[in-house]
């Protein structure tokens, strides 16, 4: 779920030949996602007014290519459901392109249509902040944040730095010296928290983007960046094996089976999570979505979402309703600030 960090910005109003671009391929993409969202469910489309259609037949669009955090949700969703018989059939669509919101864009132009679900989360939302995006959150209907996953600021085994102290005192002296890297835009959002709590520039620091948690790793290993950070669960094969040092889990309070002290312990107020979320195409009726949103509470209480949330370290945060609404507003608005801040 990687994303490019620095896309131009478009605005609305602008006419220039990028915003016409744009405007041509999300119509066009628009066209092709309906038809591809259409023929993974067929059927279930042209009955989805009746409100219960989604039990026969559920669309899960992951917009992410295969095996990234997205695509994993929504393959885990998809069997809860199946071996349960939630749903009878259950399709994911995967449907990559620009931080998630591609997928996001063709989501919106399903109006009506109940039958099928979008997954997304802190990512997508910064997506639609970073570039400027004609679509956003508010053109869908949200339904729910699932869980959270937690950063980790992680370093080279063989780095000087023992704690998270030592590694800010270094770069608070000389912001450009130490090179950060990261899987994505979440990761890069992280460290501009991190430097603003630190008393440090955004702008004066040097990150390196890395296309993936992958290849942020190799990174670290290779010598090319010298401290990085990255969903605990794509580090924590890493971190046991010894290759690389955890200085501090980036979240709220600490977390029952990861012996990693937290950011706030250490005397800095970074909390900022990768939460994952599911919503419904624009249109549906409020009947159709409390429906969506039991098939969801119902999906969280199997067996086997449990093991998925015990395999991957994801920690549950379900928000839903009016709490949810407010939580993304909120979200907006610190995702916002980060980004100012990085001059992006």
């Amino acid at each position: 779920m990687s994303d490019a960090l620095r896309p131009p910005h478009e605005d609305e109003p602008d006419r220039s030949p990028s915003t016409t671009r744009r405007t041509v391929l999300r119509a066009i993409g628009g066209v092709v996602a309906a038809a591809t969202i259409g023929a993974a469910s067929y059927g279930s489309i042209t009955s989805a007014a009746s409100g219960d259609d989604f039990h026969a037949s559920m669309t899960i669009v992951a917009p992410a290519a295969a095996g990234g955090g997205w695509d994993t949700l929504a393959r885990e969703l998809q069997q809860a459901q199946k071996a349960n018989g939630l749903v009878n059939n259950v399709q994911v669509v995967n449907m990559p392109g620009a931080g998630g919101t591609i997928g996001l864009g063709n989501v919106s132009t399903l109006e009506g249509q109940a039958d099928s679900l979008l997954v997304g989360g802190t990512g997508l939302l910064a997506a639609t902040i970073q570039y400027g995006t004609a679509t956003t959150l508010d053109d869908v209907t949200n339904l729910a944040v699932l869980f959270e996953e937690y950063d980790v600021i992680v370093v080279p085994a063989d780095s000087p730095y023992q704690t998270l102290d030592e590694l800010v005192r270094t770069w608070r002296e000389d912001p450009a010296a130490i090179p950060w890297t990261g899987g994505g835009s979440f990761d890069q959002l992280v460290v501009t928290d991190l430097a603003l709590e630190a008393g440090i520039e955004p702008v004066e620091t040097t990150y390196i983007s890395s296309d993936g948690g992958g290849e942020a790793i190799q990174a670290l290993l290779n010598g090319t960046a010298g401290a990085a950070t990255g969903g605990y669960p794509d580090n924590i094969d890493q971190i046991e094996s010894g290759r690389l040092r955890a200085l501090a889990l980036v979240a709220p309070e600490p977390v029952d089976g990861i012996d990693i002290p937290t950011a706030r312990q250490q005397g800095y107020d970074i909390t900022l999570s990768n939460w994952r979320s599911l919503s419904a195409p624009p249109g549906i009726t409020d009947d159709q979505a409390a429906g969506l949103v039991s098939l969801i509470e119902d999906t969280l209480a199997t067996d086997e979402w449990s093991a998925a949330v015990d395999r991957y370290h994801w920690t549950p945060q379900v928000r839903t309703g009016d709490e949810l609404g407010a939580f993304l507003d909120d979200e907006r608005t610190r995702i916002e600030r980060l980004y100012g801040e990085m001059g992006l």
